[in-house]
């Protein structure tokens, strides 16, 4: 996303601001707008926060995510989309992850809500016939993004020519997935959502039998070190970092790569945006937004 696409011109876009786990809200918003399909990006996310502040991810990820998908059943809603994490994964040896994968291991709360999320979702599509669609983003990154994420506080702090800290020395993998490439990616599939049939797609792709239940990696399947990652950031900043090498992070996992053969074979398409591109133009979009000239 370029800096002058912030303001769009959006005729058909209504925005309503509400706490999710305001019920009777979210139920108003359904019958005013009767939609055909929901997709709830909605989430108390990462990693480390869920260990100082777990009360908030229960609140969010699991009231929160409940009231969305009774609500979309309550309406009729056929098909259903949400986020769920690479986090789920644990500390899998096996690398590609892969849909079929066990993810009965997770090690922060936040996993545990999103493996929660899947589960749920698996019991309302066996129950009720409803498509849920459960999509295993991996270390989404680029322009409006939270600031509480790693590549976020590392530019502010390069920038201000502040330390910043590599946990596990650096060498922690991440397969790191521009937002451009996960909006395509759910566009997509809100495309073809209709065409979704347990037909669809080989049965070795599948975490289950259930025809009405899916789950899709999005990922690059392109792994890089943390410490590659910032030298990387560095160059589109054109400004070193000051680095502080420390241990290993409780909660973190040590590496995480997707398969993404079932979104491939689904939507005809996988992450492709190189580390080089994506964060040239989050530098980019960060400089615009908060005013910081180029060097």
């Amino acid at each position: 996303m370029s800096p002058q696409t912030e303001t769009l011109d959006l005729p058909t876009f209504d925005f309503r601001q509400i706490d999710l786990q305001n019920y009777a809200g979210l139920t108003k918003i359904f019958t005013n707008f009767t939609p055909d399909i929901v997709i709830n990006l909605a989430a108390q996310a990462g990693v480390r926060y869920s260990i100082e502040n777990p009360r908030s991810y229960i609140e969010s990820n699991l009231d929160g995510f409940f009231n969305i998908l009774e609500a979309s059943r309550q309406h009729d809603v056929q098909n259903f989309i949400y986020a769920s994490s690479s986090s789920v994964y644990g500390n899998n040896e096996k690398s590609p992850f892969s849909e079929m994968d066990s993810v009965d291991h997770p090690v922060s709360l936040y996993a545990a809500t999103k493996k929660s999320n899947e589960l749920i979702a698996h019991t309302y599509s066996h129950l009720y016939k409803m498509t849920t669609v459960g999509l295993r983003f991996f270390t989404v990154y680029g322009p409006w993004g939270r600031p509480d994420m790693a590549y976020y506080f590392f530019t502010k702090a390069i920038l201000e020519g502040k330390k910043i800290q590599l946990f596990n020395n650096g060498l922690n993998l991440r397969d790191y997935t521009y937002v451009d490439d996960i909006v395509e990616s759910i566009k997509r599939m809100v495309g073809k959502i209709d065409e979704l049939k347990p037909s669809t797609i080989s049965d070795q792709y599948q975490a289950t039998k259930s025809p009405y239940y899916h789950l899709f990696n999005i990922g690059g399947n392109n792994p890089f070190p943390v410490v590659e990652f910032v030298e990387t950031l560095e160059d589109a900043l054109g400004k070193k970092a000051i680095k502080e090498m420390v241990e290993f992070q409780p909660g973190d996992v040590f590496s995480t790569q997707a398969d993404t053969t079932a979104l491939e074979s689904f939507i005809k398409f996988k992450p492709t945006t190189s580390l080089k591109t994506g964060l040239t133009s989050f530098v980019a979009w960060y400089r615009h937004y908060y005013g910081i000239p180029p060097n």
